[in-house]
């Protein structure tokens, strides 16, 4: 059989809402006498799509797991960066306590000082115990904030070693993200143009096909390991999932007059002739 090459025609399109089961290829089946286009056509159409569709999957191939990669460390620098901004706050506030706990025992020192000086001017022991242990209270209260300060400037100390790592880790990340950047860039400004190319195709192929066989044809695809949804048959095996098909079916295959569906991978099956091959 011949490469066929069905004329644009104009034709209403069929919403997928419309499909039973979901918009499979085995519904679709029924619909060979269905819009203005031979099923052949359709058929060749949704040849021509897959055929677009597997260009674009192998240049997204060839940036591997590259997108992922970058993709991982963006988070990564995301996550680090509140950690950091999370610890830099908590060492502010640490800072901040210190600050108050050393002017609190200054001040209670001072107040020792002050107390112990009136103790030499008071004219009964009521007074003087009453600044005895007034300068008893201040002098624990000096006490407890050195306490504290110690207690929180090995916090500190945790907290300030927790910035550091964190912040060279952010930078490691960082270069990281620098250099997968660059390296993605490259591959994609050397496909750019190939890609731009075939999405066009692959946009002005589907604008033939009703919309109930292209949403069957993108569920297909969604599901199957390897993006192929139409396959060719060769060696009267299926292209997609290599069973043998039966010759009665081939015979369907070849007369492309309804759409055939393998009846082990669900991919829907074309002659090998129809990619010129």
């Amino acid at each position: 059989m011949s490469t066929v090459k069905p004329k644009m025609s104009t034709k209403t399109k069929q919403h997928p809402e419309h499909t039973a089961g979901g918009g499979s290829f085995a519904m679709l089946s029924t619909l060979s006498n269905e819009g203005e286009l031979s099923m052949e056509a359709k058929l060749y159409f949704l040849f021509q799509l897959q055929q677009a569709d597997s260009q674009l999957d192998h240049i997204y191939l060839m940036r591997g797991e590259l997108p992922l990669e970058v993709q991982d460390l963006e988070d990564d620098i995301l996550g680090l960066n509140t950690r950091v901004g999370n610890i830099q706050a908590e060492v502010k506030a640490i800072e901040k306590d210190i600050a108050q706990r050393k002017l609190d025992a200054e001040n209670a020192r001072a107040l020792v000082e002050k107390y112990t000086g009136q103790q030499s001017n008071v004219k009964n022991n009521r007074e003087y115990d009453s600044l005895s242990k007034e300068i008893e209270y201040q002098g624990l209260e000096a006490e407890l904030a050195d306490k504290r300060v110690r207690e929180f400037s090995v916090v500190l100390k945790e907290r300030k070693e927790q910035l550091e790592v964190a912040q060279h880790a952010l930078a490691d990340r960082e270069i990281d993200l620098e250099n997968k950047k660059k390296e993605l860039d490259v591959i994609v400004r050397e496909t750019a143009k190939e890609e731009e190319e075939i999405k066009k195709r692959s946009e002005q192929i589907q604008s033939q096909i009703d919309d109930r066989m292209l949403a069957a044809y993108k569920k297909v695809r969604s599901n199957a390991r390897n993006g192929l949804a139409v396959v060719t048959v060769r060696r009267d095996a299926c292209g997609g999932c290599f069973n043998k098909i039966p010759p009665q079916r081939q015979l369907d295959i070849r007369m492309s007059k309804k759409i055939i569906v393998c009846e082990y991978c669900g991919r829907i099956l074309v002659d090998g002739e129809m990619d010129g091959k």
